[in-house]
């Protein structure tokens, strides 16, 4: 890859007059202060994916390119983000039903395997089972398959919503072990059928989530603990009897206050963490089952203002995972009504504002709850702040355009480059006269730093600058002889997704401008 001299030393003599006004951060890669071990970004399929992977090829390529590759094209620019897990919507029978499901929007409604006499349709989900297989040519190898409802067909009320019930799961009495079955039966015939490994499932979805208790606006269930340790129990056992090694998890919760007390709920959905893995709990305790890890999956939606409880959920939400020794994977969260500082969650912003805003939330769940996965909730979505690609659609769903956003390239700031197995490092901040900054690898609103090392060895770090002016900083490594690192960057430039800007030696100062995200990463 060849760059010009030029930029780079207009870049180099900016630094130095930005120094000279505002001192220079200097930031210290401690690995031998190791932090927690990454496992995967991602997104889910839900629920463009059942219309879009039955478009063209070619714009079924272009949106796989942009979620999965991780090539760079004819200019050495990176294809796409590189998501290294996939999760899959498997659904509950909506679809099927049309408007007598109750759910106004035809995209918001899921197809089942399960038909009504029990036979299984292996052609059903056919454009999210497109999507899989182009995950999967492009290098994922990771899948998760998770439930919003169980199937229509075995429901209290006949629907894979909540429509006039209570809090409590919606499924009949007699229909626990049929619901145990039919997901491995989903797990063992996507296998057989589309050669996909479902190396998760998640049978719950938000059953703590009061939207779930009211329907009907998409499918949902709600549970109590009591009710998702015995699904829970009854699914592991019917993996483990079929030497399926596919793996449980729990609880994906709407709230991350939820997890470690109550929050819009009670005791019975709430201190799912305690709930699960304290031997204490012996009537929801999941630890002693070989194929459930323990580990939570919790949603971090309404905890990302004010920014002080921005970090003080997650640090609560930390120290109770470690308190029972438990991991974490943050596994979905999109822009809501509370997050007032970018608008809200309506109309879709194609900007670094709203880029710049989750990219605060993923540093802040990765440094202050310790999750070792990041997950965004949809791929595509429409007008709103939901998607990291925005689809416009054909009056019938079978054709259209999708376009790419700041919100997409940023997330690829990590995903790309933080893979499987990396190692985040502890990093001390300094500043210019040499003194240690408490939480200085976290100014809310300047810049934020996380550091990585992946299994090749390759050091990668991203920076978030936050503020309406420049910033520059430099850094060290212990125990690594490192010269060179490429710089890619994101901004609200037409050009920079994920744009290579040049090149950098340890400890040289660098230039991040204005509302963008750099990654630095070793040669």
């Amino acid at each position: 890859m060849r760059y010009s001299i030029v930029p780079i030393l207009i870049s180099l003599i900016h630094s130095v007059a930005v120094m000279a006004q505002s001192g220079v951060n200097h930031y210290r890669i401690e690995t031998a202060k190791p932090q927690q071990t990454m496992d995967y970004f991602s997104a889910s399929d839900a629920w463009s994916m059942q219309f879009i992977g039955l478009w063209p090829q070619e714009k079924q390529n272009r949106v796989a390119d942009w979620l999965f590759s991780t090539e760079n094209d004819k200019d050495g620019r990176p294809k796409g983000i590189g998501l290294s897990l996939w999760r899959f919507n498997v659904g509950a029978g909506s679809a099927e039903q049309g408007d007598d499901s109750q759910i106004a929007s035809p995209w918001m409604r899921a197809e089942c395997f399960l038909q009504p006499d029990g036979t299984y349709n292996w052609q059903k989900q056919q454009g999210q089972r497109n999507f899989l297989r182009l995950a999967k040519e492009r290098g994922v190898n990771k899948f998760l398959a998770f439930l919003n409802s169980p199937p229509v067909y075995y429901t209290q009320n006949g629907l894979a919503t909540n429509t006039g019930r209570g809090g409590t799961v919606n499924l009949k009495p007699d229909c626990y072990n049929s619901f145990a079955t039919f997901m491995a039966d989903v797990v063992e015939g996507v296998e057989k059928h589309d050669g996909i490994k479902f190396n998760y499932i998640c049978p719950f979805n938000e059953p703590d989530g009061h939207w779930n208790w009211t329907g009907p606006k998409q499918e949902g269930c709600p549970a109590t603990n009591r009710e998702v340790a015995r699904t829970v129990r009854l699914l592991s056992r019917e993996l483990l009897a079929r030497g399926l090694d596919t793996q449980v998890l729990v609880n994906e919760s709407s709230d991350y206050r939820c997890m470690y007390h109550t929050h819009m709920t009670g005791p019975e959905r709430g201190y799912q963490i305690q709930s699960f893995f304290c031997p204490d709990s012996t009537d929801t305790y999941l630890g002693n089952l070989p194929n459930v890890p323990r580990l939570m999956l919790g949603h971090s939606y309404w905890t990302n203002t004010p920014l002080s409880e921005l970090r003080n959920i997650r640090c609560q939400l930390r120290d109770t995972l470690n308190k029972y020794q438990v991991e974490f994977w943050q596994t979905e969260t999109c822009i809501m009504g509370n997050d007032e500082e970018i608008g809200g969650g309506g109309g879709y912003d194609f900007t670094m504002k709203t880029a710049l805003y989750v990219a605060r939330i993923i540093h802040h769940d990765i440094v202050y709850a310790g999750a070792r996965s990041w997950q965004w909730w949809r791929a595509i979505g429409g007008d709103y702040k939901d998607g990291l690609l925005r689809e416009y659609s054909d009056a019938d769903g079978l054709n259209g355009r999708v376009e790419d956003s700041k919100l997409l390239w940023t997330l690829g700031n990590y995903s790309r480059f933080i893979r499987p197995g990396a190692v985040r490092s502890t990093i001390t901040a300094f500043d210019e006269a040499g003194r240690v900054l408490p939480h200085g690898d976290t100014d809310q609103q300047g810049l934020m730093c996380t550091a990585y090392k992946n299994i090749d060895n390759r050091q990668v770090i991203v920076l978030i600058n936050y503020a309406n002016e420049d910033k520059t900083f430099s850094w060290s490594c212990d125990q690594i002889s490192v010269s060179k690192w490429h710089i890619y960057r994101t901004s609200d430039k037409a050009n920079e997704n994920l744009l290579p800007v040049g090149k950098a030696k340890t400890g040289s100062i660098v230039h991040i401008p204005a509302r963008s995200v750099i990654t630095l990463v070793s040669n």
